[in-house]
């Protein structure tokens, strides 16, 4: 196949539009049996993947290749029966579309950084390759299923790279990652309606499919056969995260113009968190403004200009809902007991379907007047863009000023929930407890002593607390040894401040763990989150 020029012309089986549509590189026609070669080998090429030893060494990892290449080896052969039957001819066509490989690019940058800080993306790596060669063949026999024309690019990258950075099933589970990948596609080409003239899809089709598999495994309790809770802790591991996020996003914002709709979100979110903690004196997210993972949705979830509101207003009001909705769900599913890393994706769909009445309200109503397209209106998009993106740069950087978002939230720190808890906080003493478990699951017997006084202080009595003092002395804390027999007595409670071993576990909040394990750099590192007992200790004198 040769590249040609755009203009009408036609050589050998190429064909060029005689239109002239910039995204179009080429066409190609071809008979049935020569172009269902193409989603074979994809098929192919997912079936390889078998080979692989991982894949070889997870019997119900290789039957989800297995059967899921059967799927689309059948799929491909009743297509080309049905196709010599009616004599159809199929059109490759090649549209390489900025919103896709520039969207590719920022989600592959997310990915690769994390996983420099997250080891399981790297060793999972593969599992998103199988996936996209998934689309490709899914993607191309639907398309040749309904019609005659297949446009090949870079259009299945950002809906399994986005999908990936918020859902994976687990291996044993991983069909599951497949059939959430078709449920995408097959939303794009079937739910649609007329925007502006022109037919398109309804739902954005990566957070489509997050809504309705998040929902099915609230439902059925499942949410461990996923990474989901995994990926929403770990993406803030590597420093920087907030900023890193704020600048791959930047290009996306220059070229379609969706920075409204993320200043938005993320304002709407943090003047909450604000008033919820001048209100409370904690913080609603617990560890942060607006959790590292939900700062990810309002970049790089909703923000797909196709499915979003064309009115600049009508999406800093989809913004702000998006925010805001953000919050309830967050509340309602802490209350329920269910996984709060939902949070992000369960809205998404609802919005879409409101986009329509967005904007109608925003250029019929009084809202009208106050829409930010009307401000010099002569002015160029691009330039629109630059001064929405200047206003968005000032914010966030305010907003990293003032440790809004950031590494250095304090709600990490044990030391600002031991005084909330003193305080008798709302939630303080609760999630203090929460902080300990964790800390006392990774090895630290100073907090499994610190539990055990909470619980037996203010949960669920004496043996619980009993148990979790065990725990810490056979982690080596004195204290605990000597509260575990004490308590049964009801005597006195012995306490101290953590030793120089368990400083590693405590000190990283909600980050990735601690390299420097010296110990000036750790007493230095507790002293500026506000450990008051540590910071006088001698660091050659061994932290005792």
């Amino acid at each position: 196949m040769t590249r040609t020029s755009l203009q009408g012309s036609s050589l050998g089986g190429l064909r060029v539009p005689a239109a002239f549509s910039p995204p179009v590189a080429w066409s190609v026609l071809l008979r049935p049996g020569r172009a269902l070669v193409v989603p074979l080998l994809f098929t192919a090429g997912l079936l390889a993947f078998g080979l692989y030893t991982p894949v070889r060494q997870n019997p119900r990892l290789l039957w989800s290749f297995l059967g899921t290449g059967a799927v689309l080896i059948a799929w491909n052969g009743a297509l080309l029966v049905t196709a010599l039957r009616g004599r159809r001819e199929f059109t490759l066509e090649l549209v390489l579309r900025k919103q896709h490989y520039v969207q590719a690019c920022a989600h592959t940058s997310i990915l690769l950084y994390w996983g420099w800080y997250w080891r399981p993306v790297y060793e999972l790596a593969y599992l998103i390759l199988a996936q996209l060669v998934f689309a490709y063949a899914f993607d191309m026999l639907l398309s040749w299923s309904r019609r005659d024309t297949y446009t090949l690019g870079f259009g299945p990258f950002p809906i399994i790279l986005s999908t990936n950075l918020f859902l994976w099933f687990r291996e044993d589970w991983f069909y599951l990652q497949f059939l959430m990948m078709a449920v995408g596609f097959a939303a794009k080409e079937f739910i649609r309606w007329n925007k502006n003239g022109r037919q398109t899809h309804i739902f954005n089709p990566s957070s489509f499919t997050l809504t309705i598999f998040s929902v099915a495994l609230i439902l059925t309790g499942a949410s461990d056969i996923t990474w989901g809770q995994d990926i929403a802790v770990t993406q803030f591991y590597p420093p920087q995260m907030y900023l890193f996020l704020f600048l791959v996003a930047l290009p996306g914002q220059f070229l379609f113009g969706v920075t409204t709709m993320t200043l938005s979100a993320v304002l709407t979110t943090y003047l909450f968190g604000l008033a919820y903690y001048g209100a409370t004196g904690i913080y609603f997210f617990f560890d942060s403004y607006i959790p590292i993972a939900v700062f990810l949705g309002m970049h790089l979830l909703f923000t797909d200009p196709s499915t979003a509101p064309q009115t600049e207003l009508g999406r800093m009001i989809f913004g702000a809902l998006y925010g805001l909705s953000t919050i309830l769900l967050y509340q309602l599913l802490g209350a329920a007991g269910l996984p709060t890393f939902y949070d992000k994706l369960l809205q998404v769909p609802l919005l879409n379907l409101l986009i329509k009445g967005i904007d109608r309200t925003v250029r019929s109503g009084p809202l009208r007047r106050f829409d930010p397209g009307l401000i010099a209106p002569s002015l160029p998009p691009r330039r629109r863009y630059l001064a929405y993106m200047s206003v968005w740069t000032i914010v966030f950087a305010v907003m990293s000023a003032a440790q809004g978002v950031g590494d250095r939230h304090r709600g990490q720190w044990i030391p600002f929930w031991q005084q909330a808890c003193q305080e008798d906080r709302p939630y303080a003493c609760r999630y203090l407890a929460q902080l300990h478990a964790t800390y006392c699951d990774a090895g630290s017997g100073w907090s499994c002593n610190e539990l055990g006084i909470l619980q037996a202080d203010r949960e669920v009595g004496s043996q619980t607390g009993v148990t979790s003092m065990q725990r810490g002395c056979e982690l080596g804390f004195q204290p605990a040894c000597v509260n575990a027999t004490a308590l049964v007595s009801g005597g006195v409670r012995a306490a101290g401040p953590p030793p120089l071993e368990d400083l590693p576990i405590l000190l990283r909040g909600s980050k990735g763990p601690i390299t420097d394990r010296r110990p000036a750099s750790l007493y230095a590192r507790a002293c500026d989150q506000g450990w008051a007992e540590i910071c006088g200790r001698d660091a050659d004198a061994g932290g005792r």
